[in-house]
């Protein structure tokens, strides 16, 4: 591998076959801040504005916050926040240098400084990739307000932790100096997701007044509920995690050394609600689709592509395999999605004009990508905060219209055999969910009894009247994975083809 870096000083000096930014970096004023800057993110937005920038839009550079690691800002802060976006299809490689990122912080090292940067007059979007488990909320939706970053945010408003922390706290200062609010955008799967920000944010904001009551200041949540605008977005690319062999194929492609290039595919799409009081980027020019209610998009992404990517992520490592083009190579998985996408279809609107075979088509030759090599574990993680979303609300939509979610339930009980199966037929380690903990308590009870001990701690289906009926099928499943493997499981919905074990 080079020695030499990538950075302002050495990126004209790559191949030509590697695009680069053809704007002058030096001239770009920041206008974002995003917090949470992940794969995800330096993939999917930072790309997108980074062809705004490219178009002569250079008031939009992106200041870029980690909230917990300091991993990706010591990666790109020698690059000048400089690396390479390879996209890889099964006919190849294309390298791409984005050049959107002017500048990097980490928050619990300096909350200070990004305080400093959400209250820039010139920052007026702020952007989200934090997953979903660090919007941190109680069973029921709300804000979970006993948990300890929310109690320390509430009693050291200068120095947060939170998201909630930092924008509430941005919020309360720009507007003291008479500065406008910003935006806040969120990227997150989590459905309506600016709507559902902004309820929690609004949350915290009471609890934040109620405690500045005594001082007679106590209307933040008022201004944030009235004055701050949450567009909802939904956002689709596949993004698998970099590993030491992209490094080392991405340094000699380069001649240059490159610490953290991203990996993804040729496919990209970004859906918005266009409420930007505070202006935006023209990311209309470069596919982003601007609409007044995101949410038929929305539905049709989270139940087709983040549903069938969950069931592919847990049936797959049940079944041996590494990732989701070979586990979609399977007749059985693939027959199974195939089902699945039947069973959800009927529950997406049928007026917004949602083209689902298209979609699932489309879908099809995503999951079938042989280059990117994106692994079941990785989507595997976190799955009691991504199913709920992606699975639960589309079964309970189908018990609702009379029908059975058969296949909808088996991707919630190869969930929990999955989890189970780490340090026995899985590494301990191969992924990891926020019920860890609680999961590795699970006894010998009835499975009845297991598979509600889980659907409490997850908050599945909480308070609907369709949850026993979700428990019912799931424990039939994990009773016959139990029994036979997931083999059995898909053989007992009629899906007879033999799992490529291996």
């Amino acid at each position: 591998m080079t020695s030499r870096r990538l950075s302002n000083a050495t990126v004209q000096s790559l191949p030509a076959s590697v695009a680069v930014p053809p704007y002058d970096r030096a001239s770009v004023a920041p206008g974002i801040v995003h917090l949470g800057v992940g794969a995800f993110h330096r993939a999917h937005q930072a790309a997108y504005v980074d062809d705004c920038l490219a178009a002569g839009e250079t008031g939009w550079g992106i200041v870029g916050v980690s909230l917990r690691s300091p991993d990706t800002r010591d990666a790109l802060t020698p690059q000048d926040g400089l690396y390479t976006l390879a996209v890889r299809g099964s006919d190849g490689e294309a390298l791409h240098i984005i050049g959107s990122i002017q500048s990097m912080l980490v928050a619990p090292e300096d909350p200070g400084a990004v305080l400093a940067a959400l209250t820039d007059p010139r920052t007026r979007i702020v952007t989200l990739t934090i997953t979903e488990k660090a919007y941190l909320r109680a069973a029921d939706g709300s804000l979970d307000e006993n948990h300890p970053d929310i109690v320390h945010d509430l009693g050291n408003p200068g120095s947060p932790r939170t998201a909630h922390g930092f924008l509430a706290e941005a919020l309360v200062r720009r507007r003291a100096a008479g500065t406008p609010p910003f935006t806040v955008l969120c990227c997150d799967n989590l459905p309506a997701n600016g709507a559902t920000l902004h309820r929690l944010l609004v949350g915290f904001a009471k609890l934040r007044d109620a405690g500045a009551a005594a001082s007679g200041d106590a209307a933040l949540a008022g201004h944030i509920a009235d004055d701050v605008a949450f567009p909802s977005s939904m956002v689709d690319r596949i993004v698998p995690a970099t590993t030491d062999a992209d490094r080392a194929r991405i340094a000699v492609e380069l001649g240059l050394e490159d610490a953290w290039p991203v990996m993804t595919e040729p496919f990209r799409q970004w859906v918005i609600e266009n409420r930007f009081p505070a202006g935006r980027p023209a990311w209309e020019k470069f596919g982003v689709t601007m609409v007044e209610d995101v949410r038929p998009f929305e539905d049709m992404k989270l139940r087709l592509l983040n549903g069938a990517h969950s069931g592919i992520a847990y049936i797959g490592l049940l079944s041996g395999h590494v990732t989701v083009d070979r586990a979609f190579a399977d007749p059985a998985i693939r027959a199974f999605v195939d089902r699945l996408w039947a069973e959800a279809i009927p529950t997406l609107p049928g007026d917004a004009g949602l083209d689902t075979s298209a979609y699932t088509a489309e879908l099809a030759e995503r999951f079938s990508n042989t280059a990117l090599a994106h692994r079941t574990a990785q989507i595997a993680n976190d799955g009691s905060q991504k199913l709920p979303q992606r699975i639960v609300a589309t079964a309970i939509e189908r018990i609702q219209a009379g029908l059975v979610p058969e296949h909808l339930t088996l991707v919630i009980a190869a969930w929990i055999a999955a989890c189970e199966a780490r340090g026995k037929d899985l590494p301990e380690a191969h992924f990891t969910d926020p019920l860890d903990a609680a999961l590795a308590a699970l006894d010998e009870r009835r499975m009845l009894e297991r598979v509600a001990a889980v659907f409490d701690w997850a908050g599945f289906a909480s308070g609907k009247p369709e949850r026993q009926t979700l428990i019912e099928l799931v424990a039939a499943h994990r009773e016959h994975i139990l029994q036979g493997g997931i083999v059995l499981a898909l053989s007992a919905l009629g899906i007879p083809e033999p799992i490529n074990v291996g």
